[in-house]
């Protein structure tokens, strides 16, 4: 853990993992609370808490024993790459992942890189093409022009090339001795698909050796990853009842937590990589009614926890009092100053699940936690209540798993709810339009009857409605 005395790196935690957040406010620190990364060229965006992950430097597509999902199908066969001088180098950020499907039907796999331009010119990329490290013709993603870079695009397939810690940079050069960050999407139709690891062809235009005056094109494959590192935990719901909104989910570029790079431990984390901010709404799609000032207006202050799995606690916090809705702490000079590390993610509890993932349950309501550390639980236990806590200015559950017990030092996993009903979404555009105290009405897209759905993971703005 950072030591909490460090005003500086505090400062940075609350802001990396704001909720609701403005774009115009705090901006470099990319996160927008139904979406969106914080430098988003002056257009709004909010944003949701933001806790931060492991960046494990893999250099060879060679994996642990240990799965952190419990089942194991890594392999530990080394990736070969010709040998020759590669001024960009590549290695990923955070641990090997595994395909999981998700609300579209569709099945995906989500990870981070770091480029470095190691030489001592510029480098420009001109693309980057996913392959699968067994077929080496076949394409699996395609990374280039708006896809890399588009100053215009709040949300979407696109920034995916991204200043550090993580915010769109406004082109493909890589200057010398720097490095950027690239998050990489891989959608396929079909788990046959999945590849079990993948290389990067790099297109790009730099030094074709250490004494280069002048950029030359060149193509060459670099940064083997594992993709086939375990399979989904399949989880209960952490809440229960209709009307709750994936709000930050996967997969899109421009959401809080996808675009979740941040310096911590020493290391580039992404700890919410597949985080949730759930947030829940009445039956007319009102997340607030009545005095927006009050927590208690909100339809989801207050509603019950529940423990996803059987497991141990191993870790809590409640002392933090409750935010008064519309203020985000990290975006108020006075509150911003008591942000630590320790309490950026307002009072929350960690499981143990076992099979080295734990389950974090944050901004939970203060006085709320039934359960200590050392307990067991069983799934659908009612283990606390919604809150406002932390760096948060609207009441909502923060939600993830991750392969470490901490917030900070550990990096996000996949992970899949066993069932739900799929009642439609809120539109980008309609949180765009947000304002701080999410108010509005956001069922344009409410379908009357939901659609049940078995081992998915719902993405972000999907509409759920869970067992009461």
């Amino acid at each position: 853990m950072i030591a909490a005395s460090s005003r500086a790196v505090n400062r940075q935690a609350a802001e990396v993992r704001g909720v609701f957040r403005s774009r115009r406010a705090q901006p470099g620190f990319g996160h927008g609370p139904l979406a969106y990364a914080g430098t988003m060229m002056g257009r709004r965006a909010y944003l949701f808490l933001l806790t931060v992950v492991a960046v494990v430097v893999a250099a060879a597509c060679s994996t642990s024993t240990s799965s952190t999902t419990g089942t194991s199908s890594a392999t530990s066969t080394r990736i070969e790459v010709a040998p020759a001088y590669t001024p960009v180098v590549v290695a990923q950020l955070g641990a090997p992942t595994f395909p999981f499907k998700g609300s579209d039907g569709k099945f995906h796999i989500a990870y981070d890189l770091g480029l470095t331009n190691a030489a001592s010119i510029p480098a420009t990329i001109e693309s980057i093409d996913v392959v699968d490290a067994d077929n080496r013709d076949r394409v699996l993603a395609s990374l280039s022009s708006k896809v890399l870079v588009d100053p215009a695009c709040t949300y979407g397939d696109c920034n995916r090339l991204r200043r550090l810690p993580s915010s769109p940079t406004d082109s493909t050069v890589i200057g010398p001795q720097e490095t950027r960050g690239l998050l990489v999407g891989i959608v396929l139709d079909s788990l046959d698909d999945a590849p079990k690891a993948v290389l990067h062809r790099l297109r790009l235009r730099g030094a074709a050796n250490p004494g280069s005056a002048a950029p030359t094109p060149m193509t060459y494959l670099a940064g083997p990853v594992n993709v086939s590192a375990g399979t989904p935990r399949v989880i209960a719901p952490p809440v229960a009842g209709t009307n709750w909104v994936a709000m930050n989910g996967c997969c899109g570029i421009g959401t809080a937590h996808v675009s979740a790079l941040a310096p911590f431990s020493g290391k580039l984390q992404n700890t919410q990589r597949f985080a949730i901010d759930w947030m829940r709404t009445n039956d007319d799609g009102e997340f607030v009614t009545g005095d927006k000032t009050r927590n208690e207006s909100y339809a989801g202050y207050g509603q019950e926890i529940r423990a996803v799995a059987d497991g141990t606690i191993t870790s809590t916090l409640d002392v933090l009092e409750p935010n008064k809705p519309g203020i985000l702490p990290a975006s108020d000079p006075e509150l911003a100053k008591k942000i630590t590390v320790e309490t950026v993610d307002g009072n929350n509890i960690i499981q143990d699940l076992g099979g080295g993932v734990w389950a974090a349950y944050a901004h939970l309501q203060k006085g709320s936690l039934l359960v200590k550390p050392g307990d067991k639980v069983k799934a659908g236990q009612v283990i606390a209540r919604l809150g406002n806590t932390g760096n948060s200015n609207a009441p909502h559950l923060h939600f993830q798993l991750m392969n470490g017990p901490g917030l900070v030092g550990s990096d996000g996993i996949p992970y899949v709810i066993g069932e739900f009903g799929y009642a439609g979404f809120v539109a980008h555009r309609k949180v765009e339009e947000m304002d701080d105290f999410a108010s509005g009405r956001f069922f344009d897209d409410h379908l009357v009857t939901p659609q049940p759905r078995r081992d998915e993971l719902p993405l972000d703005g999907v509409i759920v409605d869970f067992a009461k």
